[in-house]
This record gives structure tokens, sequence and C-alpha cells, in this order.
């Protein structure tokens, strides 16, 4: 299926922050921080794996993605989509679909049996690969599954995340200096301003959840996280 509208890069940001508060994918605690795969400590925690459960908010998610590659990324760029384990699968078979090309999948690592494989599916040596994640906050976990498709002989120039974290001012500069331009739907920028808009966090919710955005790592440590990120 190929029919892609290109809304405007706001419109789209804004819309999937308010579909992820309708069903209520965003999730606050202050007092027990949720932890990150990062090992960042977060008073905040958006659960994107719950976009998959809903049809209508689910396709023009999809919708919104494959505008955002193809228009930032290019038409004839991808002969791949790629999933990571496990919460980039559906996504990456969603996107598959609507973009009309192959979908492979990696595991985090060889599954230790049969062909030992780490990624499933037919990836022809030298494929341009696009790897999509629900989210990611600095790239590190994204990097995981490119550097197996890599190592397989695939080509991964592109990311794509449906929420980007967007709160490490180096992160998408790191990313490009490894070979790889992030894509991203919406961020936590996003979400905050639905939340003082429609006042969905009360004063006190509010001030944590910006002391977090705008110094992560330095709110994680003072929280019992992490201080500073290991490299990508």
């Amino acid at each position: 299926m190929i029919q892609t509208s290109f809304p405007d890069k706001a419109v789209m940001a804004e819309l999937v922050a308010k579909m992820l508060w309708e069903i209520k994918a965003v999730h606050f605690s202050a007092d027990k921080p949720y932890k990150l795969a990062s090992g960042m400590a977060s008073p905040v925690y958006i659960d994107c794996r719950k976009l998959i459960s809903y049809p209508r908010i689910r396709s023009a998610v999809m919708d919104f993605a494959a505008a955002t590659v193809l228009r930032e990324a290019g038409f004839e760029q991808f002969d791949v989509i790629a999933g990571g384990e496990t919460a980039g699968i559906p996504f990456a078979a969603m996107l598959a679909e609507r973009l009309a090309l192959p979908m492979i999948y990696v595991r985090k690592a060889p599954k230790g049996h049969g062909r030992n494989a780490q990624i499933e599916g037919h990836m022809p040596e030298g494929a341009r690969v696009l790897v999509i994640e629900d989210l990611t906050t600095a790239g590190g976990s994204m990097f995981k599954f490119i550097d197996a498709i890599r190592a397989a002989g695939g080509v991964v120039d592109h990311g794509i995340a449906l929420f980007y974290y967007d709160i490490f001012p180096k992160a998408r500069a790191e990313m490009q200096d490894k070979g790889v331009t992030l894509h991203n739907i919406a961020t936590w920028r996003d979400v905050l301003a639905v939340a003082k808009t429609q006042k969905l966090f009360d004063e006190k919710t509010l001030f944590e959840v910006e002391a977090f955005l705008n110094a992560p790592l330095e709110w994680s440590g003072r929280n019992g996280g992490v201080s500073e990120l290991a490299p990508a």
C-alpha cells in the first residue's frame, strides 16, 4: 500500500503527542523514577507499544512515519525496513506494508541455536535498510540493531523513531557522525506542550518534568540513575 499524504511536520508532532495522551501512554512517577534502557532515571515514561492496540491511531502514526521518511530521506532510498526486537517489530511490519517494501527484524543477540541467526527474514547483500524503533533517547539501543545489520552486509544510513526524547543536544549529531540520520515524529517537548495547553500536569509534576527535560543526567544522578551515558 503506497498512499501517503504529507501533513505539516508540526501538525504530525502535535497529533502524535495528543494520541499518546489520549491512550494514556504518558506516565509520571517522580518519587519512584522509571529506569530507562540507558540506565537513566526518569520521572516520565512513554509507552509507545500501546499504539499497536488502537487501529485508527496506529494507522495515522504509520502514515506520519511514511510521510516523514519519504519527505526527509527520499522516495527510492530503501530496499528493506528493519525492526528491532521487540518493540520495533510491529512498527516495521506496518511501515513496510505502507511503503511496499520487504521487512526483516533484528534480535538483540544471536538466538544461540539452529542457524544462530540474529537477523530474521531476507536481506540481500548491500541492501539499503531503514531501521525503525518505537522510541529512542540517544540512539544507543538503535545502534545495537544497526551494527548487526551492517555486520551482515546491510547498509544503514537512516533510522526513524516514532518518539524521540530530544533531551540531549548532541545526540542527533553524534548519530550523524556514525553515518546515520535520525528521523522522528514527536518529542517530549511536543507532549509537554499538549500537557500545558490541556492542563494535564499539575504544577509540581510540571516542575519535575521540566527539570528533567532541561538537565536529564543531573536529574537522573540525583534520583538513583546514571549521571552520564555510555557511548552509543
